[in-house]
């Protein structure tokens, strides 16, 4: 998921469609816009689908205003359909908002019960209805305060954006999961999960929203307010592995500068006699291309990818994942016929796409896959917006790795260590890496 917003920009909607156009990686299920001209007036579209099929020039024109807010989606079963595409929007008497946001929260079911033993009606199942029912609660207080008390009662990795008729709110979870950063378009403002949105529409990166932080942006320009003392930088380490752009800056480091570095590290610890180097594409690239330096070996396309296709990972169902899989990549014969292959990808999580990738390469001929993944052993699960939430649904979590390497079929298998997913970042001294090591920064409440 992922959220754009524009403060005091002509044609906001027009800008934060190139935004989510930009962003659209990170889901393909539902896009949304919200917008408030000058008089406070709203105006609204939202839809399943990419961002070119839920907007249009016409649609866009009706979308007035210099204030709004996007996001695109990605969606597991149970969180699907067109009621849980973001922005969502809510009329109140102390004036109307929209709030949009990209993670989870690990304490939504405590949450939904206390609202709903307050007479709170759901209609969705989403984390930001249960913002904004939150903000209502504290009905004679500043909108500030509604926004910061209503965070302090949430746990978990997210960023919000709330939009009203003057203002944007922009906020980041305490522990630092989630990436939020602000930019300058003119004498306006932007906010996006991602830097590389920011390129598209011609704004200047400003600063990232940090841990524990609400940025408000309204016409006096940009103000802070902490509504946590707490503060980590547990950022999660799959935006630099696979969720985000490679042209993107998370935190001040470039995520292609850290795939790359990544896969240096990944051959000092993982070498393999071989011929060729082969990346998966597209996330997967910058490590192949650092590991085939690192290694001395040519690095080859032996791999092409359908551009009309989408990414696997974030498919709904995994019936769609693997159509998805078989559609968007081809080997390329040439290349790899009669070639020992060191196959480089990102991260295995089911092992179903890797292993129908290491069938296309050996029907293509290569007499030797070796896959080298750029990131630990994935053996537990995500509760923080990554679309894994069984230990059962994990091809590594109660498999050893060479068990885990028959079941891809490939004939050696090799991880990148934790040590050297964090040093891959310079500067940096943590990242969350619960999914490899098991070790949660938060309680996990109900989680099992």
């Amino acid at each position: 998921m992922s959220v754009f917003g524009v403060f005091g920009v002509r044609d906001a909607a027009a800008n934060i469609y190139y935004g989510l156009h930009a962003l659209q990686h990170r889901g393909q299920e539902g896009a949304g816009i919200v917008t408030f001209d000058s008089d406070g007036v709203s105006y609204r579209r939202r839809g399943l689908g990419l961002v070119s099929e839920v907007f249009n020039e016409e649609i866009l024109t009706t979308l007035k205003g210099e204030i709004g807010i996007g996001s695109v989606r990605y969606a597991n079963i149970s969180k699907g359909g067109n009621d849980n595409v973001q922005p969502l929007f809510f009329r109140f008497r102390s004036g109307d908002f929209a709030v949009a946001g990209d993670g989870s929260l690990i304490n939504a079911d405590g949450i939904t019960e206390y609202l709903e033993a307050r007479g709170c009606l759901l209609h969705t199942n989403t984390d930001s209805e249960l913002l904004a029912q939150l903000i209502k609660k504290d009905v004679n207080k500043p909108r500030i305060f509604q926004i910061c008390s209503a965070l302090n009662m949430m746990e978990g990795g997210f960023s919000f954006l709330i939009a009203t008729r003057h203002r944007i709110y922009a906020a980041r979870d305490k522990y630092g999961f989630k990436p939020l950063s602000i930019g300058r378009l003119g004498d306006g403002y932007v906010v996006s999960s991602e830097t590389c949105a920011f390129d598209l529409i011609g704004a200047e990166f400003l600063r990232d929203v940090e841990p524990g932080e609400v940025v408000t942006i309204d016409a006096g320009g940009i103000r802070s307010t902490r509504y946590s003392q707490y503060q980590r930088r547990k950022m999660c380490a799959m935006e630099f592995i696979y969720y985000a752009r490679p042209d993107s800056d998370i935190e001040g480091c470039n995520v292609h500068a850290y795939r790359k570095e990544s896969g240096r590290r990944l051959f000092r610890e993982c070498p393999a006699d071989a011929d060729i180097v082969v990346g998966v594409p597209d996330s997967s690239l910058s490590a192949a291309q650092g590991y085939a330096e690192e290694s001395g070996l040519p690095y080859e396309m032996g791999l092409i990818k359908n551009k009309y296709v989408g990414r696997t990972f974030i498919q709904p169902s995994q019936r769609m994942r693997e159509q998805g899989v078989r559609m968007k990549l081809s080997a390329v014969r040439s290349i790899v016929k009669g070639k020992r292959v060191v196959l480089v990808d990102d991260s295995i999580v089911r092992g179903t796409t890797s292993l129908k990738i290491i069938k296309l390469l050996r029907d293509a001929g290569a007499s030797e896959v070796h896959v080298r993944i750029a990131s630990p052993m994935m053996t537990h699960p995500c509760y923080y917006g990554v679309d894994t939430s069984t230990f059962e649904e994990l091809l590594c979590s109660r498999r050893s790795l060479e068990e885990a390497c028959r079941v891809i079929g490939a004939d050696s298998l090799g991880y990148l260590s934790p040590e050297s997913t964090v040093a891959s970042c310079p500067g940096r001294s943590e990242l969350c890496l619960a999914c490899f090591t098991g070790e949660y920064p938060t309680v996990l409440y109900s989680k099992e």
